[in-house]
């Protein structure tokens, strides 16, 4: 007798359940890429478009502004990411011990995932303030305040990545804690029995064993990163620091599009962060995937 092999793909009633995804995923993602990539070739009259060609792009990628941006965001990225996921390794390191109350600090690390980054934002502008942040009252007592990271612009940027790693700690600790809770006991068993160190042990064991958690958590959080905005707008109530020294590439876009009605300049700068974030994944993949060899 002929066994009979399932395939969901044969299956009409799999493509019936998919439908509503599909449908989300063509109408909320993948339409409007392609509306991007249009109105990157046309004028900046949105009632009354003409096709432009390439035009828009040497606009926006001489523009000075648009440089600081991609440096702002740039380095925004390249400093948020790893300090955040180094930090939440650490921390959720030991939230895998058996320390007491275990539990109640990983309930504690994971709230800030579900609250607003606008009301958050607004918490950090009390935090950071000139004269009465709890911020520079810390700084007092090792001589290193007071410091007006809102109001002077050498320390917005400081002030910004601080709020990043942060707001970035409970997504990575979760993610971590869950790959960390997945490996095998018995590997430490073992390892152990050898007389290898905590180190040897991190190092051979767990590091090998959250590869592909880790390079998830860098791909994802250098996409992120590069979509820094929400974090700017709470943080400096709705400006891009002082005198635009925190303009980033999604606050340009945002000012180009409804503040200036350059439409056109800004889809291609859209376009622009979209190619550039394309090869960045890839170059960093691969880098990843050589490292961990």
């Amino acid at each position: 007798m002929k066994k009979l092999k399932y395939s969901a793909e044969k299956n009409n009633k799999a493509w019936l359940y998919l439908a509503p995804a599909l449908v989300s995923i063509l109408v909320f993602s993948v339409y409007p890429l392609f509306r991007t990539f249009v109105m990157s070739m046309q004028n900046n009259n949105i009632l009354a478009p003409s096709f432009v060609g390439l035009s828009n792009f040497p606009i926006v990628l001489k523009d000075p502004l648009f440089k600081r941006a991609m440096i702002n965001t740039l380095i925004y990225a390249v400093t948020v990411v790893p300090l955040s996921i180094i930090i939440s390794m650490l921390i959720a390191l030991v939230l895998n011990t058996n320390i007491k109350g275990g539990k109640f600090f990983e309930t504690l690390f994971f709230i800030p995932y579900l609250t607003s980054v606008i009301a958050i934002g607004i918490v950090f502008r009390y935090l950071f303030h000139g004269q009465y942040g709890f911020i520079n009252y810390v700084l007092g007592f090792v001589g290193l305040g007071p410091i007006d990271f809102l109001n002077d612009p050498d320390y917005n940027m400081t002030a910004l990545i601080i709020f990043g790693v942060w707001n970035a700690l409970a997504f990575n600790i979760i993610v971590i804690l869950a790959g960390l809770r997945s490996i095998d006991k018995n590997y430490y068993k073992v390892a152990e029995m050898f007389g290898a160190s905590s180190w040897e042990q991190f190092r051979k064991i767990t590091l090998p064993q959250l590869k592909s958690i880790i390079t998830f958590l860098f791909l994802t959080s250098f996409i992120t990163a590069f979509k820094v905005y929400n974090s700017i707008f709470a943080l400096f109530n709705g400006r891009a620091g002082v005198g635009n020294r925190l303009v980033t590439a999604v606050f340009y876009i945002y000012n180009k599009f409804y503040v200036e009605y350059r439409y056109g300049q800004a889809m291609a700068a859209g376009v622009i962060l979209f190619l550039f974030l394309l090869l960045l994944t890839f170059l960093q993949k691969k880098a990843i995937e050589r490292l961990a060899k």
